[in-house]
């Protein structure tokens, strides 16, 4: 949607959940040699300022990774080590994140010789910023088009192995079966992708259509992660999903150690549950 731009969102509590399953799985992936074709349908800007007239519009990262940064020194493990490391280098002179790193940031942040990235972005003045932001990474391409249909033109990739991020804003609300139906026929071109799908949690859970869509298409080995705020608001998220295609042994448990490593009251207060929307 042209109208949407995530500076009003970012460093919120689904992000820190969406980037926090996207390190994870880039990280376990790699542990194989052989290169990966990164997609990331709806790449938005490669950093935020968090300092900035839209951010302070909406204040929601203050219930995010403003509520995580202080709270670092209790989470432990090297799974949320390598994203408090990346954060690091956006921290002001007081100690606290002036600025939010976005997927594609986090993507790059990982790509070896062998990995490639394709970010789209439709909305014209943040896929300039990307374009822009593009020309110092080697191994990125920004094509100013709409991710969904994008994505398609592009499989299967010449890298052997794909992970591909789908994070629409959902405020168009055909967003949902757009994303099923996109997500069956990717998979239908590159079956062994791993395709991680974001969606918000709102009143009146819409986003079962999207899962009721996905069991009923072809696509197996679906795993929902999800974290549910235990104080939810009258309006706006009450929590934040993803689905998972394919995922990595071990990444349902890891995933979830790390969301409930941040879930309690001090932090994001946050439910956090696991289990496979579709087996195999």
């Amino acid at each position: 949607m042209l109208s949407y731009l995530h500076a009003f969102h970012a460093g919120n509590f689904a992000d820190v959940h969406k980037h926090a399953a996207l390190v994870l799985v880039i990280r376990m992936m790699q542990a194989k040699s052989s290169g990966i074709a990164c997609f990331d349908t709806h790449a938005g800007s490669a950093r935020y300022d968090l300092t900035g007239e839209r951010a302070l519009k909406t204040g929601e990262v203050a219930s995010g990774i403003h509520r995580v940064w202080p709270y670092r020194g209790q989470l432990a493990g090297h799974d949320w080590q390598a994203v408090l490391d990346e954060l690091a280098k956006e921290k002001g002179r007081c100690d606290q994140l002036t600025s939010y790193p976005g997927s594609p940031h986090w993507f790059c942040r990982y790509l070896r010789k062998q990995d490639a990235l394709i970010a789209f972005e439709l909305h014209p003045a943040e896929g300039e910023t990307l374009a822009q932001w593009s020309t110092s990474q080697p191994r990125a391409k920004v094509i100013q088009e709409d991710g969904l249909a994008g994505l398609l033109r592009q499989l299967p990739p010449a890298q052997p192995r794909l992970l591909v991020l789908i994070d629409p804003s959902y405020e168009v609300k055909s967003d949902y079966e757009a994303v099923a139906h996109t997500l069956a026929r990717a998979w239908q071109k590159c079956r062994h992708g791993v395709y991680l799908i974001w969606y918000p949690i709102l009143q009146g859970r819409p986003d079962e259509k999207l899962k009721a869509a996905v069991r009923a298409g072809p696509v197996r080995k679906v795993l929902c992660n999800e974290i549910l705020l235990k104080q939810a608001p009258e309006r706006g998220m009450s929590g934040s999903g993803m689905l998972v295609v394919n995922p990595p042994w071990g990444f349902d448990g890891r995933l979830l150690d790390m969301m409930q490593g941040v879930a309690g009251d001090d932090c994001l207060n946050v439910a956090p549950s696991v289990g496979w929307l579709v087996d195999e």
